[in-house]
């Protein structure tokens, strides 16, 4: 799913840095959970969270102005439905609806008309019985 991201990122990592500025919920693989403003996520997950309200396992409840999650300790996120209607989410169903041959009315701009370029050329090779080399 990276064709529709940054920087050959996946879905999850663009919906992450989609949610910063809006309160979310993440829980944490030692049970803990943590709900509050996602001020900053980076693409292996880490993210720094302001004005948060920690639950423990046991259930203890407990306020914190910021924290650094580390992104391996993260076990899901809870995000506002609001991102239902997030930009990247109609470039994956075009994506999935035209099987990655985008009609000339719903161009593809930037990143992914590049990756759709490069795709629909090692398409064109492999019908013309042209292999390329890997790595060059």
């Amino acid at each position: 799913m990276s064709v529709t991201g940054k920087r050959g990122i996946g879905v999850p990592i663009i919906l992450m840095h989609d949610g910063e500025g809006t309160i979310v919920t993440v829980e944490c693989k030692n049970g803990d959970m943590y709900r509050g403003f996602l001020d900053e996520t980076e693409d292996n997950m880490n993210c720094i969270m302001k004005d948060v309200t920690k639950t423990s396992a046991e259930g203890k409840k407990s306020q914190i102005e910021h924290i650094f999650i580390r992104g391996s300790q993260i076990l899901f996120f809870v995000f506002p439905t609001m991102l239902k209607k997030a930009p990247m989410f109609k470039r994956v169903r075009t994506w999935r609806k035209h099987r990655g041959n985008i009609s000339k009315g719903e161009e593809a701009r930037g990143q992914a008309a590049a990756i759709i370029r490069k795709a629909q050329a090692r398409q064109h090779q492999l019908q013309a019985g042209i292999f390329p080399i890997p790595g060059r």
